[in-house]
C-alpha cells in the first residue's frame, strides 16, 4: 500500500538555541524541538529522568480523601475489594494495589474482582457488586474503570457499599456518587500530568498511602514493572510522569522483574535482551490480554501476585495457551474476512469495510478490525452474534473520528461506546444490514481522500554522514520511546544499491545501499514487491530507523526501512 509521506518541520531559531546550549547535532535538537524540548532545563530532565521527577500523589483531586478513607477502613477491620478491567491496564492495576494492601492490612479481609468480559462486560457490574455485598464488603476500589457507572454505584450505595474510583478515561458532566474520584482528566483536577494509565492513577494512590503512613517508597516501586506493562498496553503518551514510570519501569522489568513478569519473559525467550517498550506492546501483552479475549482474565492478576517462580511460570503457560488459542481464531478470522471483502463487488467503492459473521470469537474481533485497516485502511467494522444480540468492534483510520461516526447511527444501536480511534457496539440482528449502509453513508460523507491513504511521519532528513555511532548514542538516550516520543524516522536522499541487495524469503529485502562513498545494509520487512526501484540501478529515496546489530561481539549500525520510493532530485 502506498503512503503520504510527511516531513516534520521545527523553529529553525528554536534548534539553533537548543544547539547552542547542548552541543549536539542540529538534527537531533530538531527532534527534541518536535518533541517540545526548547531549553536546557528541559533537555536535561528529558534526558536524564528521575524518581523526584514524579509529582506529589496528594496534588491529585480527592486523594486525601482517599487516603482518610481506606485508612479508616483498615481500622475499622472492614473488607476491601480491588476490582479492575479486564485488559492489561486493569490487571496489572489490581495485582498492584491488591498486592499493597495486603502488605499494610489484614490480607484476609482484602479480596480482587475482574469482570467476565463476556458475561458481564466492561467495567463495573452489577454481578461485581453483589459479589461484593455477598462477601460482607464495604468498600470497592476500582482502577481502570467505574468514571462512567453511575448508576451502578449508586447501587452498589444502596447496598452499603462505597467506591474509590481510580480512572484515567474522560469523565462525563455528572459523576458517580464515590466517595473519592482519582481522575486526573477531571476539569477541576489540579494534578500536575493528565496522560496516566489506570495502573498510574493506582500507583499514585498505593505511593499517597506510603507517604501518609510513613512507609518507604520502595514499597510502591516494586510495582513498577506492572505499571510500565500497562503503560505499554496502553498505548498512552510516553511524556511528562509516564515517561519517568516507563524508564524506571523498564529498568525493574530488565533487572528485577517479579515472577509473573520473568515467567513471561522467559516463556517469550527473551531472556537475554535488553527489553523496551515495544517488547511489552507486542510479547507480553499479548499474552496478559488472552486471559481476558479467550477465557477469564483473573489468571492474569493470578500470575502477577505470585511469589513463587515455579507456580507463576505454570500461570504463565496457561496465558501462553490462551493466546495460541487467540491467534489460531485470529488468523482464521481473518482470512474468512478476507475472503469475503474480495468477493463484495462493490469494495473498491466503499470508504468503509464491514464485515460479519455469527460465528466469530468475540475476543478478536477488534484484531481482526485492525489487520483489515492494515490491508484496506478503511474505516472497519466487524461484527458476530453475541447470544440473542450483534456485538462488535470498530477501528479507525488517522485523523478520522470514528466515535462520532457511530453515534451518528445509533438509532440502529442499542449500545456503543468508545473514543476518537476505536468503539465497540451492540445491535439486534435485524439492524445489521441497515447499520451498515448508514455507516458507510455515514463515513463516505465526512472522510476525505487524504484521510484514505495512510501517512507515514518522518522526523527528519538525514545524510549517511550523519550516523555514526556518537549520534545513535544520543538516539538510545531518548528511550523509551511510544506514543509522542517515538522512535525517530529518517529520510535519506538519493541513494543506490551497491549490487549487493537481494530478496529474502520472497518478501523482504536486504538492503545494501550508498549514499556518496558511504555504505550501509539494513532489511525491510514486506519489501519485496519494490524491489524493482533498486535494482533497476536508479537513485531512491528512504525512510528507515537507524538500529544497532551485534553480532560475534561486534556491533555494527543498519537500516530498518520502511518505506522507499524514486528518488525525486538526483
Amino acid at each position: 500500500m502506498e503512503k503520504r509521506w510527511k516531513l516534520l518541520e521545527a523553529n529553525p531559531t528554536l534548534i539553533n538555541d537548543l544547539q547552542d546550549k547542548l552541543g549536539i547535532h542540529s538534527t537531533i535538537c530538531k527532534l527534541l524541538v518536535q518533541r517540545g524540548i526548547i531549553d536546557f532545563n528541559s533537555a536535561k530532565e528529558f534526558f536524564r529522568p528521575e524518581l523526584s521527577h514524579m509529582h506529589d500523589p496528594f496534588l491529585m483531586k480527592d486523594m486525601q480523601k482517599a487516603v482518610d478513607r481506606i485508612i479508616a477502613a483498615m481500622q475499622n477491620r472492614e473488607r476491601i475489594m480491588v476490582y479492575g478491567d479486564y485488559d492489561v491496564d486493569g490487571t496489572t492495576a489490581v495485582a498492584s494495589v491488591f498486592q499493597f494492601l495486603q502488605q499494610v492490612y489484614e490480607s484476609d479481609r482484602v479480596d480482587y474482582y475482574i469482570p467476565h468480559r463476556y458475561k458481564e462486560g466492561y467495567g463495573v457490574s452489577k454481578k461485581g457488586i453483589d459479589h461484593a455485598h455477598d462477601s460482607g464488603t464495604s468498600l470497592i476500589i476500582s482502577l481502570d474503570c467505574g468514571i462512567k457507572s453511575t448508576d451502578l454505584i449508586k447501587y452498589a450505595l444502596d447496598q452499603g457499599i462505597e467506591f474509590i474510583i481510580c480512572d484515567h478515561h474522560m469523565p462525563d458532566p455528572i459523576l458517580p456518587p464515590a466517595i473519592a474520584i482519582l481522575n486526573p482528566k477531571q476539569i477541576d483536577c489540579p494534578y500536575p500530568y493528565k496522560e496516566l494509565c489506570g495502573a498510574g492513577v493506582g500507583l499514585k494512590l498505593i505511593s499517597a498511602l506510603c507517604k501518609q503512613l510513613s512507609m518507604s517508597d520502595e514499597y510502591y516501586l516494586r510495582y513498577l514493572d506492572l505499571v510500565v506493562t500497562a503503560i505499554a498496553a496502553d498505548i498512552v503518551p510516553i511524556t511528562g510522569e509516564n515517561r519517568v514510570l516507563a524508564h524506571f519501569g523498564l529498568k525493574r522489568v530488565n533487572e528485577n522483574p517479579s515472577p509473573g513478569i520473568k515467567a513471561l519473559i522467559d516463556l517469550a525467550k527473551l531472556g537475554d535482551q535488553n527489553l523496551q517498550i515495544n517488547n511489552l506492546i507486542f510479547v507480553i501483552a499479548p499474552r496478559v490480554n488472552a486471559a481476558g479475549r479467550m477465557d477469564d482474565a483473573k489468571l492474569a492478576v493470578q500470575l502477577f501476585i505470585e511469589k513463587d517462580q515455579a507456580k507463576a511460570t505454570a500461570f504463565a503457560n496457561m496465558l501462553h495457551s490462551h493466546n495460541d488459542d487467540r491467534k489460531e481464531a485470529d488468523l482464521s478470522i481473518t482470512v474468512e474476512a478476507l475472503e469475503m471483502i474480495e468477493k463484495d463487488i462493490r469494495r473498491s467503492e466503499r470508504k468503509s469495510t464491514f464485515v460479519f459473521q455469527p460465528h466469530w470469537h468475540k475476543g478478536v474481533v477488534g484484531i481482526v478490525a485492525s489487520r483489515l485497516i492494515d490491508r484496506y485502511y478503511r474505516p472497519t467494522v466487524v461484527l458476530t452474534q453475541s447470544g440473542d444480540v450483534v456485538a462488535g468492534s470498530a477501528r479507525s483510520v488517522a485523523g478520522f473520528n470514528l466515535y462520532e461516526a457511530i453515534h451518528a447511527c445509533r438509532d440502529h444501536l442499542i449500545g456503543y461506546g468508545g473514543h476518537f480511534a476505536a468503539a465497540g457496539m451492540t445491535l439486534h440482528p435485524e439492524q445489521v444490514s441497515a447499520f451498515c449502509e448508514k455507516f458507510e453513508e455515514v463515513v463516505a460523507a465526512s472522510i476525505s481522500m487524504e484521510q484514505l491513504v495512510p501517512e507515514m511521519i518522518i522526523d527528519a532528513e538525514v545524510k549517511f554522514s550523519d550516523l555514526k555511532p556518537s549520534f545513535y548514542n544520543i538516539i538510545r538516550q531518548m528511550e523509551p520511546f511510544g506514543p509522542d516520543n517515538s522512535k525517530p524516522l529518517w529520510l535519506a536522499k538519493n541513494v543506490k544499491d551497491n549490487g549487493w541487495s537481494k530478496i529474502v524469503k520472497d518478501q523482504h529485502i536486504k538492503f545494501s545501499v550508498s549514499q556518496g562513498n558511504i555504505i550501509f545494509n539494513g532489511i525491510g520487512f514486506g519489501m519485496a514487491p519494490k524491489f524493482s526501484l533498486l535494482a533497476g540501478g536508479d537513485y531512491v529515496d528512504i525512510v528507515f530507523a537507524l538500529e544497532e546489530n551485534e553480532w560475534n561481539g561486534n556491533k555494527h549500525l543498519q537500516l530498518r526501512v520502511y518505506d522507499m520510493r524514486k528518488a525525486e532530485n538526483q
